[in-house]
């Protein structure tokens, strides 16, 4: 079975409602990403950035999976598709489907500020996520989030699973932020690769099609296309 690996951004969960970072009038029009999304804002203010997260959370509730969503969840009745997503979101997973990889982190997820940093599931009857919770073990729980500044644990699987790709499509990201970004240097060389973007992308290698769309529009294009 053709093994299609899926890169997903931002973008890919726009058409749902999720605010991105460049949204006018958007959730994070409000807060200057080093006052929430950084280690040195963990420090400094932990509770603005628990309460950004839980706004976050919120947002997330309040949205469904896009047609864009459930078509990559629909073709894995005839490819083997696996989808690294940089989104922090489930939409993926309520879709339907089965094999993510979240390189950012997750939203419905907690990690132990402790040795070890353990990761645990939130409940939906709490998604919000206060000072004075802990682990298990008495530590304060923080988002599980890959800020700026922090490595991205999952990489090395991400470039794992790119290096056995036979088609390679990616969605709603510009790929322009590291190490993500890298990701495509990975896939074989000879395979193609889909980009579904509205913008216009310059100096695209010869293999690279770019579908000028967004990301349910174009996923409609390529499918009807295969």
């Amino acid at each position: 079975m053709k093994k299609i690996i899926v890169l997903t951004g931002a973008g890919m969960s726009a058409e749902s409602g999720i605010s991105t970072f460049r949204d006018s009038g958007g959730l994070w029009e409000k807060y200057r990403i080093e006052d929430v999304a950084t280690p040195e804002a963990w420090i400094k203010n932990p509770g603005l950035v628990l309460d950004f997260y839980n706004q976050r959370r919120a947002q997330l509730f309040k949205v469904e999976p896009n047609d864009g969503h459930y078509a990559l969840a629909g073709l894995e009745k005839n490819y083997d598709i696996e989808i690294i997503t940089q989104n922090v979101d489930n939409l993926h997973e309520r879709a339907g489907s089965s094999k993510i990889l979240h390189l950012h982190g997750e939203l419905m997820k907690v990690r132990s500020t402790g040795v070890g940093a353990e990761v645990f599931d939130i409940k939906e009857n709490k998604i919000e996520i206060n000072m004075g919770d802990l682990c298990p073990k008495g530590f304060q729980l923080r988002p599980h989030i890959v800020w700026f500044g922090e490595a991205v644990p999952e990489i090395d699987n991400a470039i794992n699973i790119v290096q056995k790709a036979d088609t390679v499509i990616i969605i709603g990201t510009s790929m322009q932020v590291y190490p993500a970004a890298g990701l495509i240097h990975y896939a074989k060389s000879n395979i193609p690769v889909y980009v579904i973007d509205p913008n216009e992308i310059s100096n695209l290698a010869s293999n690279i099609v770019l579908i000028k769309k967004t990301a349910t529009a174009g996923l409609k294009d390529l499918i009807k296309c295969w």
